[in-house]
């Protein structure tokens, strides 16, 4: 379904060449913007651009390792370049390269964690809003997630990367609100992405247990997530700054009773 909350606006989303990423940049299209697709997997970013234009909509891909800072900046150029502005950019970009306790964490996977999920964040939000003060503002989504709100055991990189992400947002969200460009996040919980339909057939039981733990009853998808930084970004949300979203069906509102 195509509508207009975005119309003849312009902007980027970061690790769009699957799940969550993809589908924002999905999302903004059917809205009516143009969308810079970027990710590290070039066949997998051009095929999202591909899936856009086969929806009618604008679409080009940039390749960007987002923990280099030199990158993060190419990008934004060259999407101003294209485009002739940046109204609105999704920084999605993250990983978890390990699990378990701290004691036998790998100091090498933890800085490699925090480099592409917290500072490639921070590398797209600096070179962003420099870019929008420039046009008069614009809006920006991160990727958080439910472990940014929430202490997960057996992961603390990527949850101290996810805190760190929340923080950020905040901070910003009241440093660049009078210069008209706004900040959120949205903090996912467990969401139908290839990786946990795998998980879902591998380990039944233990997915049935997530989903018994959701209120909703119900596993978010991609979709779910890419409306939800859509409609941040758009100007329906214009009086929401520094909010972080869960998108988790109710998850960390509380503890069901079992």
């Amino acid at each position: 379904m195509m509508n207009n909350l975005m119309e003849g606006k312009a902007g980027l989303v970061t690790a769009a060449g699957s799940g969550i990423g993809r589908a924002s940049a999905i999302a903004f299209a059917k809205a009516g913007a143009k969308v810079m697709v970027s990710d590290i997997n070039e066949e997998a970013g051009n095929e999202t651009v591909r899936m856009i234009q086969d929806l009618g909509g604008v679409s080009a891909f940039f390749k960007c390792d987002v923990s280099d800072e030199e990158q993060v900046k190419a990008l934004i150029d060259e999407t101003v370049s294209k485009y002739g502005k940046l109204d609105f950019a999704h920084n999605n970009a993250g990983t978890s390269l390990q699990q378990g306790r701290i004691g036998d964490a790998d100091s090498e996977a933890w800085d490699k964690t925090l480099k592409i999920t917290l500072y490639g964040t921070f590398y797209c939000i600096k070179h962003e809003v420099n870019a929008m003060v420039k046009n008069g503002g614009g809006a920006i989504v991160n990727t958080a997630s439910g472990t940014g709100v929430e202490g997960v055991p057996n992961m603390a990189a990527y949850v101290a990367s996810k805190h760190g992400i929340v923080g950020l947002t905040k901070s910003i969200g009241l440093e660049y609100g009078k210069e008209g460009i706004r900040i959120n996040a949205i903090a996912p919980g467990s969401t139908l992405t290839p990786a946990i339909e795998n998980w879902s057939k591998m380990a039944p039981e233990q997915y049935n247990a997530v989903l018994k733990a959701i209120p909703t009853g119900e596993i978010a998808t991609p979709e779910d997530q890419g409306n939800a930084a859509m409609f941040l970004c758009s100007d329906l949300a214009k009086q929401i700054n520094g909010v972080i979203l869960p998108v988790d069906g109710g998850f960390v509102a509380g503890k069901l009773q079992q």
